[in-house]
């Protein structure tokens, strides 16, 4: 409705106090509730997310992130659902504000590959959102520092997720209307239920893209270093193509198995765009890009049809970037030809107990430490 549009296209978000933002929410969320039926986010007290996750039990901390820590829990209300907890810090005006971002967008957007907005609490000063759980944690958890013994993902799991994660993408891009500028594509943010199955999550940097003839959104840059277009940080200028070159470095990060970033490596190694130009530049060279521990598992020609996706994602120019509707297509026609031989590497990885909740997470950079990132902060 255009109450919710007020809100969320920029420099439309309501000024002032406090209480006057969570009216707007609560009057947006009246206008696209016939539209979303029993999909529309649940208003809980805070007395209720206590009680569900434990009076946020440590046993139920799941991982922190810049804006507050995300517990496990269990909501009666709900028939007993599993659900994540994101309790934002209380001291953080940014985090304020995607949190009304958030709530907005996932309660008009529905798609598979979307993680679901349970429900939010907007008490005092307390500000909750309360995800739909899932159980396999997030990409960057099984693609970088895979603990020994563990079998990395296999390439049609790899596939699967690119497929997924782009036909979020373009729901967002071409049939959300208006469109919807995601701005944060990365691994850590990219959630796997237990089929291996993505969904996008964390939505508070998200954007409402450009309408009517606008060919851009004007803002601040923000994002994670390495998956941002160097256009959008040259200019702050924010189109769908920004969106498109952040989803070709996660595609190269699946084919590599590499960080965008890496402190751990060798100097020449530690960006992922640089040392992988060499090998992008001639076809000759593409196989020089898969993952080693993948252990030659894969089609050739599937890799090489990734590796120029990844390529035409990534390029300099937004114009050249294709849209990301087009992407889903080639990804779907790589997916439609699964690869399997005698020397599979088995079914997805982590098919045994996942680690959810447990699995340390080094910080960005490969700079070391064991503090869990929450895969929903």
């Amino acid at each position: 409705g255009d109450g919710l549009l007020r809100v969320l296209r920029p420099g439309g978000a309501p000024r002032g106090r406090r209480p006057q933002a969570l009216q707007a929410l609560a009057d947006a969320q009246r206008k696209v509730a016939p539209d979303v039926g029993s999909g529309c986010a649940h208003s809980f007290t805070f007395k209720d997310l206590l009680v569900a996750t434990g009076y946020f039990n440590e046993g139920n901390f799941i991982g922190e992130g810049g804006f507050g820590k995300v517990y496990k829990g269990k909501i009666s209300k709900t028939n007993s659902q599993m659900v994540a907890v994101k309790q934002l810090a209380r001291e953080s005006v940014q985090g304020r504000k995607e949190f009304l971002v958030e709530v907005l967008m996932l309660t008009v957007l529905s798609h598979p590959n979307l993680v679901s907005l349970v429900g939010f609490c907007a008490q005092g000063d307390e500000r909750l959102l309360v995800y739909e759980y899932m159980p396999f944690g997030s990409l960057e958890s099984h693609l970088f520092d895979v603990p020994h013994g563990k079998p990395p993902l296999d390439w049609n799991t790899r596939v699967k997720i690119a497929v997924g994660v782009a036909e979020g993408l373009s729901y967002l891009h071409n049939v959300a209307d208006p469109p919807i500028i995601y701005r944060d594509m990365k691994a850590a943010n990219i959630l796997l239920d237990e089929d291996f199955s993505p969904k996008l999550s964390d939505f508070g940097l998200a954007k409402v893209g450009p309408v009517g003839d606008r060919t851009h959104v004007s803002t601040r840059v923000m994002g994670t270093y390495g998956y941002c277009a160097p256009d959008y940080v040259v200019s702050g200028k924010l189109t769908m193509k920004s969106d498109i070159y952040s989803f070709g470095v996660l595609l190269l990060e699946l084919i590599t198995g590499r960080r965008i970033y890496d402190a751990s490596r060798p100097k020449p190694e530690q960006s992922l765009l640089t040392w992988s130009r060499p090998f992008m530049h001639d076809k000759r060279k593409f196989h020089r890009l898969a993952d080693p521990a993948l252990r030659g598992s894969y089609p050739p020609s599937a890799l090489n049809q990734l590796v120029v996706i990844s390529i035409m994602c990534l390029q300099d120019q937004p114009h050249v970037r294709p849209i990301m509707a087009d992407v889903a297509i080639g990804l779907n026609h790589v997916a439609s030809q699964p690869y399997a031989s005698l020397a599979s590497m088995g079914s997805p990885a982590y098919s045994g107990s996942p680690q959810y909740s447990r699995t340390p997470s080094r910080r960005r950079g490969g700079g070391g430490g064991s503090r869990r990132v929450s895969q929903y902060a």
